[in-house]
């Protein structure tokens, strides 16, 4: 939760800004707000592995997926390989002429550590952080609680030395010290409950990261001078030597290895989620998908530990963070626009537990932020970011594309715009969604569903008497049953005369009996302008029920399963007329809410 960055970047951060960094800082966790809003929604949505990536995929389609994955795995993983090198960089506390070689050797053997802890499980791995996390804030605590006192007010004049533009650019180059605040989401299968844990997860993760880092950092601006500040690597240790001592500088040395600790290992846990993912929707080879006895994908930890290593070995502290912003901004701003492209596309089966307020607003606004930002990382993080998007498009051309055809919610609003009939070519994303809702929500299903799955739908336009309407089911009935339409007509005709089979306002359950056995047929009617049933009572949902004598218990707990589905009639009926075709009737029924056997 609390960055290893926060360990390190104030001082490079200062030497941009000025004291004016503790509005960078503040700057930088306002602008967390909609992706954190954004996610929470996509999430109680599509709790899945991979998390932004997953989003991505399926609302702005396999390219921008492809980028995305890759962007996720890269910055998160780069992220930790920063920290581990901080973990390095702490030798010089106690061996002040090591050189950076051995740095980068202490942080590949952390790499290997916390690829074997992670390989025992998200609990085992979950066990540490939470230790970890909780002695570090409080040592952060106490640094401002103290380093209060000491503070030199004359030290933040100027507060602004290199103007407002400078501080908001400053913003963009810290943000990695705010990713992993949303990384929850990479793990939204293995959390129990996302609709309540996720969204309180990641805001109040955020309201208290923003307000230690925001504190921290404006402790540190006062306790130390400019021309110490701008120089060093590790500013805190700077800061607490004016009031701590040895036995200061020795705990702010426990808080910094358990932030990098809790980084790195968060990091590798998070970032191995992605290639599972991405594997297990063919963007990776199938090898990234396998997974231990344990339950954790182990391949994907390897090769994230592997990239991480290499990295390490090969680039500079400075350009890792400056690239792995850089790619955590374009992620952000691919989620905001994933949350427009769900809402727009109008699909019945995306249904989140909660719903990002100051829609599409604030969305747009962040879309804009994240670009600037993005833009004012400089020109080599520019170059970087163009070579990467230039290779991920080959990977995507010369292998995602012959193997994913899936349709993204992209495509269901371009095809809604374009196809005036709304006929759709696919509803592969549909039905996805409405088993991961069925999943998300413990839904088992019983054989009401498994037969509504099965159901045919009529979906008809014009206004209809109750005559020509069963005319109409009568011929459905003959193809579902084999009984002859003139039989099913009569025996409709006979049994709505004896007694309505109008159960509600607006909704209908006409129902025969006929000779045989097993017999259980459900068709399914909207009339969106009403069908005229006798004593003129309008009806635009109707259950065609028709069941041989044996079936007469289940033929009741049909009746008692539809009654719970239409319990809130008005709003049932209204959302039945919203719906855009026959799967988002089905899904409306499938997902609905009523007790099952």
């Amino acid at each position: 939760m609390i960055s290893s960055g926060l360990f390190i970047l104030p001082g490079i951060a200062f030497s941009e800004a000025g004291p004016g960094v503790i509005f960078s800082y503040f700057i930088a966790g306002i602008l967390m707000i909609p992706t954190v809003l954004s996610k929470a929604e996509l999430t109680t949505a599509m709790p899945k592995a991979g998390g932004t990536y997953f989003f991505v995929e399926r609302s702005l389609g396999s390219f921008a997926g492809t980028v995305a994955g890759f962007s996720n795995w890269f910055s998160i993983s780069l992220k930790s390989a920063f920290a581990l090198i901080g973990i390095g960089a702490f030798t010089k506390l106690f061996l002040p002429d090591v050189s950076y070689n051995t740095i980068r050797a202490v942080a590949v053997f952390f790499v290997i550590f916390f690829t074997f802890v992670n390989l025992l499980s998200v609990k085992t791995a979950g066990r540490f952080q939470v230790i970890f996390v909780m002695t570090l804030l409080l040592i952060l605590i106490s640094y401002c609680f103290i380093g209060y006192r000491f503070v030199e007010p004359q030290r933040y004049i100027p507060f602004l030395p290199y103007g407002v533009k400078k501080v908001i650019s400053t913003a963009g180059f810290i943000f990695i010290s705010y990713a992993g605040l949303t990384k929850v989401s990479s793990l939204g299968e293995e959390i129990s409950k996302p609709g309540k844990n996720v969204l309180w997860g990641m805001l109040s993760a955020l309201i208290i990261v923003n307000i230690i880092y925001i504190l921290v950092v404006d402790i540190t601006v006062g306790l130390l001078p400019e021309e110490i500040l701008r120089k060093t690597i590790l500013p805190l240790h700077e800061g607490v030597k004016v009031f701590g001592g040895r036995i200061g500088v020795f705990a702010l040395t426990v808080a910094g290895m358990l932030a990098f600790i809790t980084t790195a290992n968060a990091g590798i846990m998070s970032a191995s989620r992605t290639p599972f993912a991405m594997s297990r929707d063919g963007l990776l080879p199938d090898i990234f998908k396998r997974i231990s006895k344990k339950g954790v994908p182990y391949i994907s930890i390897y090769f994230t530990s592997l990239f991480m290593a290499f990295m390490i070995l090969v680039f500079d502290l400075k350009n890792l963070v400056k690239f792995a912003s850089t790619l955590m901004l374009l992620l952000f701003l691919f989620v905001n626009l994933s949350l427009i492209m769900m809402r727009e596309s109008k699909i019945s089966s995306y249904k989140p537990q909660f719903l990002s307020p100051f829609y599409p607003w604030l969305q747009i606004l962040s879309v804009g932020f994240y670009g600037f930002l993005i833009i004012e990382m400089g020109t080599t993080s520019l170059i970087s970011l163009l070579i990467f998007f230039f290779l991920s498009l080959l990977w995507y051309i010369f292998y995602v594309k012959k193997k994913v055809m899936r349709k993204s919610a992209l495509m269901y609003i371009v095809e809604r715009v374009v196809l005036s009939d709304k006929v759709f070519v696919s509803k592969t994303l549909e039905e996805e969604l409405r088993d991961i809702l069925l999943e998300r929500d413990e839904i088992t299903e019983d054989r009401f569903d498994s037969l509504i799955r099965k159901a045919e739908i009529l979906d008809i336009d014009r206004k209809l008497d109750y005559e020509e309407f069963f005319k109409i089911v009568s011929s459905v009935i003959e193809k579902r049953t084999g009984i002859s339409k003139e039989k099913a007509y009569e025996l409709l005709i006979n049994r709505e005369r004896t007694s309505s089979t109008v159960i509600g306002k607006n909704l209908a359950v006409p129902h025969i009996i006929v000779d045989g056995k097993s017999i259980f047929e459900i068709i399914i009617v909207r009339s969106k302008n009403g069908v005229v049933f006798p004593d003129n009572e309008e009806v635009f949902v109707s259950f065609f029920i028709v069941c041989s004598t044996d079936e007469r218990n289940f033929y009741l707990k049909s009746l008692t399963a539809i009654a719970q589905i239409s319990q809130d009639v008005e709003n049932f009926i209204k959302e039945w007329l919203k719906a855009e075709g026959v799967e988002d009737l089905r899904n409306l029924l499938l997902l609905s809410s009523r007790r099952r056997d």
